[in-house]
């Protein structure tokens, strides 16, 4: 299965959004800190993410942490960015990718973009910034799911 890594994220309710999805698809987070709000369950509760019980999420101290546990576990980086040039539908996901999306204020430093096995975007029409960092989770993951076609079983 995939999993969704947020580095360094910024807005509380991007990542709110991104828990829900996974929830709701049973995916994992990683959260890649430091983040711009405080990242613990009780938090998360004082939110009213009434659905934090059904989500996986596993919070790393900072980069170099997630990066050995990302080694260790041996899964490939597939960063979202819009420095990449490679579609998100022409790229083949594996079981196990995780997918990462940058901080919404600045995306990921060139450290990031180096360690990265392959970089893809969410193409857009030219001229705009680009698309809310949830709503791109959201459209990568259907896609990987897809592909693998890891989709849960409807009830």
């Amino acid at each position: 299965m995939i999993r969704i890594a947020l580095f360094q994220p910024d807005i509380a309710q991007n990542t709110g959004t991104i828990l829900r999805l996974a929830a709701c698809l049973g995916l994992t987070v990683d959260i890649i800190e430091p983040a711009g709000f405080p990242v613990s369950d009780k938090s998360f509760r004082r939110s009213g993410m009434d659905y934090l019980d059904h989500v996986s999420w596993k919070r790393h101290d900072d980069f170099a942490a997630f990066e050995a546990w990302r080694a260790a576990a041996r899964r490939r980086l597939v960063l979202m960015t819009t420095r990449a040039a490679l579609p998100y539908a022409d790229f083949a996901f594996a079981d196990g990718d995780v997918v990462m999306a940058g901080r919404e204020s600045a995306g990921v430093p060139d450290e990031v973009h180096a360690r990265a096995d392959a970089c893809i975007l969410v193409p857009m029409r030219p001229g705009l910034r680009s698309l809310n960092v949830a709503v791109c989770a959201a459209m990568v993951a259907g896609e990987a799911l897809r592909q693998l076609r890891a989709f849960p079983a409807p009830d």
